[in-house]
């Protein structure tokens, strides 16, 4: 029978096509999770593969505004990707991400972002790695800092229902300084943070959400999991954090202070941390973290027109870009980036890649230089890179912090 592909119709079928994603982590979406899920994913956003009247296959899209160096842009957030082990390897996968980017193309989205449960899957479809992100395992006892400090500030914690209107501002704060950060809204937060089953907890306490007060003014948060443990009679317990975001580096100290000295903890472990992080800094040991350094955040530019000239850059330029792009071929070409615009040129082209190396300098966390180093991109014209990199610069490493 042949598959088609189209979005959802119905909270039946959307159940179905996120059942693809769901199987193979273990877990089921009933009707009620599939409704709060809706409340921040439309419906018509979710692509299914069809055989039949019955899914084979889903990849969904979140409504995002992405930051990016200089504002924000148009995002699909491309979510719960699946196909059932029973029709892999029949070409469904792609017409589900060739359908998504059309869709994406026409609604006028000028980027996609993801994160890749396989690093092999994406680039086939023009997505580049953009970022890298950090996961460590701190014991306490090496949570001494590095410089004298003095704390300024008193945290206390808020109730649940208070989380969006407390903690949103500081979200919004940082969102508009470090590229890779979507925008949250209430939904959002009321749904994917606030929201805390038994089941997400695993061995862990419930979700605590900690703010610290500086001066009469909320300038950061914690929200974190307390996992308790005993061997041997010692305490051998671990604080989760999911999440320290602040206003300044005083408050965000405070913060990791307050997590560094809980009561019956012996570890605080932390999943995603961009590379840049200040805790490399603040700890008198940062070695003793560990840090496992593995791919985060991964773009497309489903319109290279319009996503380079959503951006702010370092200097004027100018440079020529010669793209090529088989799966969104409104893409191919040459491309000249001058002033901030880019716009389809004849002009003779300085750097030749594939749509991928755009989406990995999108947001500034690699260079044209690394990826001419690394055989991803070629310079036609001596300097070229290096006129490029100048252009794209970026004062901070690009960071989301939440999986989506």
């Amino acid at each position: 029978m042949a598959i088609r592909v189209r979005t959802c119709k119905s909270v039946a079928e959307f159940r179905e096509a996120v059942g693809a994603i769901a199987e193979y982590g273990a877990w089921d979406i009933d009707e009620e999770s599939a409704k709060r899920f809706l409340r921040v994913h439309p419906l018509d956003r979710m692509h299914a593969a069809f055989e039949g009247k019955r899914a084979v296959g889903g990849a969904g899209a979140f409504p995002f505004d992405l930051s990016v160096p200089g504002g924000s842009v148009a995002c699909s957030g491309v979510t719960v990707v699946g196909v059932y082990p029973t029709h892999r390897r029949r070409g469904i996968l792609t017409a589900m991400m060739r359908a998504q980017l059309e869709a994406t193309h026409e609604r006028g989205d000028p980027i996609a972002a993801l994160w890749a449960s396989d690093e092999r899957i994406y680039g086939r479809y023009g997505y580049g790695l953009a970022s890298l992100v950090g996961e460590i395992e701190l014991p306490s006892q090496y949570g001494g800092f590095a410089q004298p400090w003095e704390p300024r500030g008193a945290i206390r914690y808020i109730d649940p229902d208070t989380v969006p209107s407390v903690l949103g501002p500081i979200w919004e704060h940082v969102f508009h300084h470090v590229p890779g950060m979507f925008a949250r809204t209430k939904d959002w937060w009321e749904t994917r943070l606030v929201h805390d089953t038994p089941q997400r907890r695993g061995a862990a306490g419930p979700r605590r959400f900690a703010v610290v007060e500086i001066d009469g003014v909320d300038e950061g948060y914690a929200i974190y999991r307390h996992a308790p443990n005993w061997e041997g009679g010692i305490d051998a317990g671990k604080v989760a954090v999911v999440e320290v975001l602040a206003r300044t580096l005083q408050a965000e100290t405070e913060l990791w202070r307050y997590l560094l000295d809980m009561e019956w903890t012996s570890t605080v472990s932390v999943r995603l941390l961009p590379l840049d992080h200040p805790l490399c800094w603040i700890l008198a040991t940062p070695r003793r973290m560990r840090m496992r350094v593995g791919d985060g955040l991964w773009v497309r530019l489903v319109d290279v027109g319009s996503a380079l000239s959503s951006r702010s850059y370092s200097a004027p330029g100018p440079v020529v870009f010669k793209i090529t792009d088989d799966f969104c071929p409104w893409n191919a070409g040459k491309w000249k980036l001058e002033d901030g615009e880019a716009k389809k040129t004849r002009a003779e082209a300085d750097l030749a890649c594939d749509v991928t190396a755009l989406g990995s300098v999108y947001l500034g966390g690699f260079t044209f230089a690394q990826l001419v180093r690394g055989g991803r991109t070629e310079e036609l014209k001596p300097g070229a890179s290096a006129r490029a990199d100048a252009m794209f610069r970026t004062d901070r490493q690009p960071w989301c912090p939440e999986l989506f």
